[in-house]
């Protein structure tokens, strides 16, 4: 019996809309998950992360639930590295209230990447106190996450302090909990240097990972003046069909969360995806 392909969507690559507007899109592209995050959906109804009530979460929770859509990512992408004590202090209170609120979003999974330790690129990022910083950050996170009883996800990207499958896999060995798990978008780990070896990229990144992915990003890219540049899926040079392979035959229905590409291409991205994945 052929698995059905999982594939899912940022809310917030919608152009803005009302909630039952934005659901029928949802529904109308088939959609059975998403990557949640309240402040870019509907800033509106968040004044500040800290300030969000169960009612709020409910309220949207209960929407998407009665849609039959599953939030697969509670997003709440903050800089857990950052330099100034303060605002990284409030970074992890932001997660922390997120992790607290998961259960009334109906998710079990909050999501963000590490962050940085300054604007733009920066090779601050890639010393060892920078990664021992992400390991001091992540520890904490995980500990509230235990308490609730929900899992923290950490996404890598290669201006961060995990810019490689290695690092990642040395997060999880040095935050000893199945509470941390791992959101893969291997195109975050992709350079003008290594693309040409993206093959090996992802079945090192799968083979180290493994079952501590807990959902896949899609999305693609090209390269441009020496820059990777994201583009719609289907329209670059990622090639997706390991990624799918592996969710059909080594994962069956983990999530694949499409990113990163406008409305106006979502039809043919998600045809281009469905279609690449039936053949396998």
């Amino acid at each position: 019996m052929s698995v059905p392909f999982q594939l899912g969507v940022r809310a917030h690559d919608f152009n803005y809309c009302p909630l039952p507007e934005l659901i029928g899109k949802l529904r109308a592209h088939g959609f059975p998950a998403i990557q949640f995050a309240l402040h870019k959906s509907f800033p509106e109804s968040v004044t500040e992360l800290c300030a969000l009530s169960p009612g709020a979460a409910a309220y949207y929770g209960d929407a998407f639930r009665q849609a039959g859509i599953k939030i697969a990512v509670l997003g709440c992408y903050v800089n857990i590295i950052d330099p100034d004590p303060a605002k990284r202090t409030q970074a992890l209170n932001e997660f922390k209230t997120q992790l607290r609120l998961a259960r009334d979003f109906g998710a079990s999974l909050v999501g963000t990447e590490t962050g940085s330790l300054g604007d733009g690129y920066t090779e601050d990022n890639f010393t060892e106190e920078a990664f021992g910083q992400v390991v001091e950050s992540v520890k904490a996170m995980v500990a509230e996450a235990e308490r609730f009883g929900v899992t923290v996800g950490i996404e890598a990207g290669v201006n961060h302090p995990l810019y490689t499958a290695k690092l990642v896999r040395r997060l999880l060995d040095e935050v000893q909990s199945n509470n941390l798990q791992i959101i893969l978008d291997v195109a975050n780990l992709m350079t003008p240097e290594n693309y040409l070896q993206q093959e090996q990229i992802v079945e090192e990144a799968l083979e180290l990972l493994g079952n501590r992915i807990a959902v896949l990003h899609l999305k693609d890219f090209t390269v441009q003046d020496g820059r990777i540049e994201i583009v719609p899926a289907g329209q670059g040079l990622m090639n997706f069909a390991p990624l799918l392979r592996y969710m059909k035959y080594k994962r069956p229905h983990l999530q694949g969360l499409l990113e990163s590409t406008p409305e106006e291409e979502l039809r043919d991205s998600v045809q281009f995806l469905r279609n690449l994945y039936n053949e396998l």
